[in-house]
């Protein structure tokens, strides 16, 4: 008869092997039929954008009700841990961590070619064409919603529910645990396979998505200043590399590799942004600053659940606002994993405040200093370096950078300041989808970090020479969909398990005051004096 054990172990190999299976069929697709696949990759991403738009809308906006809510409730003083635990890593370390392991690729990425993107295609239909200053103020306040609290709001309902199951009540990481209190917690095993499988994919794909925009940019950076071919043989041989530095950082563990490198990320990012800033008009990038705040939040509701199914044209929507959100969900589980591993011994209040509050405003830094600074100088310019970033974002950066002083050190700064936030991503996904393909383990093996690290380094190339862009968003979407459901479970199953343990501490406390009431007057005066 088959032991407990035995059991666990076969379904985490059924988990290990299905995932990676498809993956890998995936991969040899996009290789072997690039073209078929972008054709393919076009259509599945309009038929699932324009017939669940909607539903990514709504649930990333309860999603953000919800975890304020729940910050300002009597649960955040809960830790991610025993009452008696403390943080595992110091606040900026922490900080640098969920940055450069969340979206710094994406913020490094779209930092300068979103706001001139919506600069010259505004999102708003009302702008005339010739209103060039109301132009770049909506396109600064819609880039600030794009990576501000709702992004984050996926990552910090991941993260929360698996660190107060894996950290307070002693289980092991994955999603599907964390679903017991909704479905039960004898809930059928091949259920509980197909929840960590989706899992699996979708933080592989989500990274996969990540590291295709570093491999773009990095490559378009290099042709846009050295003049060097961005072609596929460039990109493959910038993925081979960062493969191979990522592997050695994923096997010296978390707290060395990740810690040391995102430590790096928030430093090389901070000389690129004084620079940016001294060389550039500080006053303007301030006003634009909290002008954008002040837009951000004036318009949140609306830009939350925007939608017309009147006039029927959700073109910018879906290519925008839908694609984000089906990529941060698609990430989601890793960014869960990852936050959770990072965060033990927090407060719940201290988490969601963090991760809500000090990331985002870390990515508006960057969009106001960059992007705020590109919008001025096609303001005063012309459009040109807009036109030029519309018809490759890649190059969004490097072209922002040649207007400045000390173009070639800027420009090598930034390619290195990519590279180094590919890794770190990368580096911290190998580690959390190891556990996750192998039950849930804290410190997966280095021979399971090997596989899925090369897997991911395959998956990304591929889909980037497959269909670019394109391919890249519609693995988002795809993977993001059924997480989107999951992420509205998670909810009802993280204020359950809430409840519970409000209930038992509320208990605890009754018998607690019992006793003492139950003291004899001697007992009380000998107990003052201890």
């Amino acid at each position: 008869m088959e032991t407990e054990h035995q059991t666990k172990r076969r379904h985490r190999n059924i988990v290990y092997g299905v995932s990676l299976t498809i993956l890998l069929i995936l991969t040899l697709i996009a290789a072997i039929f690039p073209k078929i696949f972008g054709k393919y990759a076009q259509f599945v991403y309009d038929s699932l954008s324009q017939g669940f738009g909607w539903l990514f809308l709504i649930i990333v906006f309860v999603l953000d009700i919800f975890l304020i809510g729940l910050a300002m409730s009597r649960y955040g003083r809960f830790k991610l841990g025993k009452d008696n635990s403390e943080p595992e890593f110091s606040f900026l370390s922490w900080i640098g961590m969920l940055f450069s392991a969340g979206l710094g690729v994406g913020i490094v990425f779209w930092g300068v070619a979103e706001p001139l993107t919506h600069f010259l295609h505004s999102p708003s239909p009302d702008i005339a064409k010739d209103a060039t200053q109301e132009s770049a103020r909506v396109a600064m306040g819609y880039t600030f919603f794009h990576w501000g609290i709702s992004q984050w709001s996926i990552f910090a309902i991941s993260g929360l529910i698996v660190a107060y199951f894996q950290f307070r009540k002693d289980r092991d990481g994955l999603i599907s645990t964390a679903m017991e209190p909704v479905l039960g917690e004898t809930y059928g095993r091949p259920w509980r396979n197909i929840i960590d499988i989706l899992a699996v994919i979708a933080t592989v794909m989500g990274i996969a998505t990540s590291i295709g925009l570093g491999i773009m940019q990095i490559g378009g950076g290099l042709n846009h200043v050295y003049d060097l071919p961005n072609a596929n043989p460039t990109k493959i041989i910038i993925t081979v590399v960062m493969t191979l530095i990522f592997l050695g950082s994923a096997l010296t563990g978390l707290d060395r590799g990740v810690k040391w490198l995102s430590n790096l990320n928030i430093f090389v990012g901070a000389i690129l942004l004084v620079f940016v800033l001294i060389f550039g008009d500080i006053l303007f990038v301030v006003k634009s600053f909290t002008l954008a705040i002040g837009d951000y939040l004036r318009h949140f509701v609306e830009y939350s659940l925007r939608i017309n199914p009147y006039k029927g044209n959700d073109g910018w929507t879906q290519q925008w606002t839908i694609f984000y959100w089906a990529w941060v969900i698609s990430w989601s589980p890793f960014i869960g994993g990852f936050v959770a591993r990072v965060s033990k011994g927090r407060t719940i209040r201290e988490f969601v405040i963090g991760v809500l509050i000090i990331p985002p405003i870390i990515s508006f830094t960057w969009i106001a200093g960059f992007g705020g600074t590109a919008l001025k100088y096609v303001l005063e310019h012309g459009k040109g370096m807009a036109t030029i970033v519309d018809k490759d974002y890649s190059v969004a950066l490097f072209e922002l950078l040649s207007k400045f002083p000390l173009y070639e050190v800027t420009s090598a700064l930034a390619i290195v300041l990519i590279f180094t936030f590919l890794v770190t991503s990368a580096d911290s996904t190998t580690h959390i989808v190891s556990g996750m393909a192998t039950g849930g383990v804290k410190n997966p093996k280095r021979k399971h970090k090997l596989i899925w690290g090369i897997l991911i380094g395959a998956i990304s190339v591929a889909m980037t020479i497959a269909g670019g862009l394109t391919s890249l968003q519609t693995a988002a979407v795809v993977t993001g969909l059924p997480f989107a459901i999951i992420l509205l479970l998670m909810i009802i199953s993280l204020m359950r398990a809430l409840k519970r343990e409000d209930i038992k501490h509320f208990k605890m406390k009754h018998i607690d005051d019992d006793k003492d009431f139950s003291l004899t007057l001697e007992e009380r005066e000998d107990e003052a004096k201890d």
